[in-house]
């Protein structure tokens, strides 16, 4: 599964604050628990020049099976819920490969979807060091979430499953300033960071909307799975969602 490319290569100065913050943030989380998933990261193409940002600039393989186990563990106890080895996916081993392709990022592909291509060609027209690095750990919470979320056995509708991959990087804080603001959006499933913030609202009315849905997911999916959770078909949710930041809005012109 690819992410969408949803900011620029390059972020302004004026934006450094909110990546140092998040940076500083992430370095002193400490996760209960140790996976027991194995991490594999392996840099295929070393000459790379994105490859090599990888190396000096990321943190290369150590800081990458280090990050990825940190992720591990906060979507299993943040956003999925997953507490038990009966709720999680049956994997031993997740690689990641630092691979020179052009067409996305990163993608999650494979068997459950165990293995993750991020592109080398992506990380060298990345600009700026910390920026860099900010926005890798951001994609590795996308990417991740593909790896350990129910898809309905593919069932899911794809924009729904991109969704939840977005709404990881929203609830960790690693959603870059372009991220889609509450409200926005024509359609609940429009995907990626517009169906993150429907999500975060339905997770406003039943906690852990998210953790229930994925729950529901792990062998099928059918849109009434909304109103089996919430009591409101998907309809009906995305056009309560749609008025409250309307009337938000037209609060904020009124003064």
């Amino acid at each position: 599964m690819y992410r969408i490319h949803i900011v620029q290569p390059s972020i302004s100065m004026a934006s450094l604050p909110f990546f140092l913050c998040a940076l500083l943030t992430f370095s002193s989380i400490s996760f209960q628990g140790i996976s027991a998933v194995n991490f594999e990261v392996i840099n295929l193409n070393p000459q790379h020049a994105g490859a090599i940002k990888f190396e000096k600039i990321i943190g290369g393989v150590p800081f990458t099976k280090k990050l990825m186990a940190q992720i591990n563990q906060y979507i299993w106890s943040n956003i999925l819920k997953q507490n038990t080895a009966a709720d999680q996916k049956p994997h031993t081993t997740v690689t990641l490969f630092i691979k020179d392709f052009i067409g996305g990022e990163a993608i999650t592909w494979g068997d459950n979807y165990k293995y993750i291509n991020v592109s080398a060609v992506y990380l060298r027209d990345y600009n700026g060091p910390m920026e860099l690095k900010w926005e890798f750990i951001s994609l590795l919470h996308h990417e991740m979430t593909h790896v350990f979320q129910w898809n309905g056995e593919g069932k899911t509708p794809i924009p729904l499953v991109e969704g939840i991959a977005d709404y990881t990087i929203l609830k960790a804080n690693y959603f870059p300033p372009a991220f889609m603001k509450p409200g926005a959006g024509d359609k609940w499933d429009q995907g990626y960071d517009y169906t993150a913030r429907f999500l975060e609202y339905c997770d406003g009315l039943v906690p852990d909307f998210v953790a229930k849905l994925n729950k529901m997911m792990r062998k099928t999916y059918d849109v009434s799975f909304f109103k089996n959770i919430t009591g409101k078909p998907v309809e009906k949710l995305w056009a309560d969602y749609k008025a409250k930041y309307a009337k938000k809005a037209l609060e904020e012109i009124q003064g």
